[in-house]
């Protein structure tokens, strides 16, 4: 049996890892210009009446190339805005993508921020509510006792690119703009937590020069 999607926020859900996208967490955001997806859920039957009650999806938004599922049949049912990174967009060849460069306004709340070196096209998506919330799919994660990390694997792209989105993120907000992540992946780590919270504090603690030497994982 399929798990529901769980409250994170007021307005805000997190969906069960999804195997298409290699064990990601999807989530939406209610509001009443339009809900956004953010990353693709798992495609069944549950999702779809899940997402039909919440009022249906206005836009979904792809942080990176491993999070894309079925993306194209998403669109194709929903009629959905699809927005990723324009060094990604190649990999939805049947979609009818919306692209960026560095950044995107989807909503007066609501933007993509262009956070390259995970992949080339890696994003996370910033929502000024709430104290600010950034979802940050896999290029923010949470380790194994729940810390905010950037994680090194052979897959990878370009690590120090990574590290200089990261540094970038840390200029551009503050404790009072971002108080809470909300990781594409390893969400089991957060031991029931809805996120991660004092996110700025977390965030501005990384010393970003020690982990230019971390070693790859597996």
């Amino acid at each position: 049996m399929s798990k529901e999607p769980r409250i994170v926020r007021s307005n805000i859900f997190a969906f069960p890892p999804n195997r298409q996208t290699l064990g990601g967490t999807a989530y939406l955001i209610v509001e009443k210009d339009g809900n956004i997806l953010i990353d693709t859920p798992p495609s069944t039957p549950e999702t779809q009446d899940f997402l039909g009650g919440q009022g249906g999806v206005r836009s979904l938004f792809i942080t990176h190339r491993d999070s894309i599922g079925e993306a194209t049949k998403f669109q194709q049912r929903s009629g959905c805005q699809l927005i990723i990174q324009e060094q990604e967009a190649y990999l939805l060849p049947e979609a009818q993508v919306t692209s960026f460069h560095h950044e995107i306004q989807i909503s007066p709340q609501i933007q993509g921020i262009w956070t390259p070196g995970q992949t080339p096209g890696s994003a996370c998506l910033y929502y000024a509510q709430q104290g600010g919330i950034l979802f940050t799919g896999r290029h923010l994660l949470p380790n194994a006792q729940g810390e905010l990390v950037p994680l090194r694997t052979a897959k990878t792209f370009h690590w120090r690119r990574q590290l200089r989105s990261v540094a970038q993120l840390r200029d551009r907000f503050s404790p009072e703009t971002l108080s809470l992540i909300c990781p594409g992946a390893s969400t089991g780590f957060l031991r029931g937590q809805r996120g991660i919270e004092a996110a700025y504090r977390q965030l501005a603690a990384l010393d970003l020069q020690a982990y230019e030497t971390a070693p790859a994982l597996l």
